[in-house]
């Protein structure tokens, strides 16, 4: 008798186990999903605020009308940066760029290097059609004598988010589907177990509130323990990839990640607990002969 009980215990301790460890890895796959949702929307982000765009100013036009013309762009929403860079300047970065001093191949010409404005914008306007725009108020001013933009590549940058961002997005749906249903089937492996004493506990005259309550708080324990285990592993993860590139460390955003955090710990409480609920009411309604199918 006692060694029949202590097998009992033993096998709804190990379904135990195998059930936390099922709704960890479940979590920290949807942790680590959104992880990675974060560092693309932030890496998209980063590009198109990158994407270069040079107004290229006339010959002789006084260095103060270019300045009031950067202070102008600098005050618009749609610009994050504008760097002004003069003749002088110019010619320095292209001379360290060469190795050598192309001044003195030209000799007796005039530097044909222009001073121009290096402006980044906001990411929501980093678009053909927007950019399109600016270039033509741009253009109006008499100072300007060019804009230039890599219009291709903006349209390439952008298409490739979308593409991104839809297949993202399937794939999200995909994984949340696939963890509810493995953290709901763990659960009513974890109840059939026991579902005996769910029968056990109805002859005696137990409510269903009764019988429900301690699967419920057990499995929400389960969930929370879940949750945890799989925020370590994440957190374990994320500071390894962050040690290995350093660069990474500058999109991260503590507020978003904080958000991930507690979504993990509320999905895996929640889908634990509607489970179990589930499964509960499903041994509450059977028949005594479908307890030993």
């Amino acid at each position: 008798m006692y060694s029949e009980h202590r097998t009992t215990r033993r096998r709804l301790a190990g379904s135990y186990l195998i059930s936390l460890m099922s709704i960890t890895l479940v979590l920290f796959v949807l942790g680590l999903f959104a992880s990675l949702m974060m560092y693309a929307g932030k890496i998209s982000v980063f590009i198109k605020e990158n994407i270069g765009f040079e107004i290229v100013i006339k010959k002789d036009v006084k260095e103060s009308n270019i300045l009031k013309l950067q202070k102008e762009l600098l005050n618009k929403d749609f610009v994050k940066s504008a760097e002004y860079i003069s003749q002088k300047e110019a010619t320095r970065r292209l001379t360290e760029d060469l190795g050598e001093d192309f001044l003195q191949w030209l000799g007796d010409l005039d530097n044909p290097l222009l001073p121009s404005i290096d402006v980044r914008f906001q990411s929501s306007y980093a678009n053909n059609d927007s950019l399109s725009k600016i270039e033509s108020w741009l253009m109006k001013k008499s100072i300007v004598k060019e804009v230039y933009y890599q219009k291709s590549m903006i349209q390439s940058i952008n298409q490739n988010v979308k593409k991104a961002g839809v297949l993202l997005f399937i794939v999200g749906i995909a994984l949340f589907v696939m963890a509810v249903t493995l953290i709901s089937h763990n659960v009513r492996l974890s109840i059939y177990a026991k579902r005996f004493s769910v029968r056990s506990m109805q002859l005696v005259g137990a409510t269903r509130g009764f019988i429900r309550r301690p699967f419920v708080v057990q499995s929400v324990v389960q969930g929370l323990i879940g949750s945890v285990l799989a925020l370590i592993l994440l957190t374990l993860l994320l500071y390894g990839v962050v040690n290995k590139f350093p660069e990474l460390s500058q999109l991260h955003d503590v507020k978003y990640l904080g958000f991930i955090y507690g979504c993990v710990v509320f999905l895996g409480v929640v889908l634990t607990a509607f489970a179990t609920c589930f499964a509960i009411g499903r041994y509450l309604n059977a028949d005594v002969d479908k307890l030993y199918a």
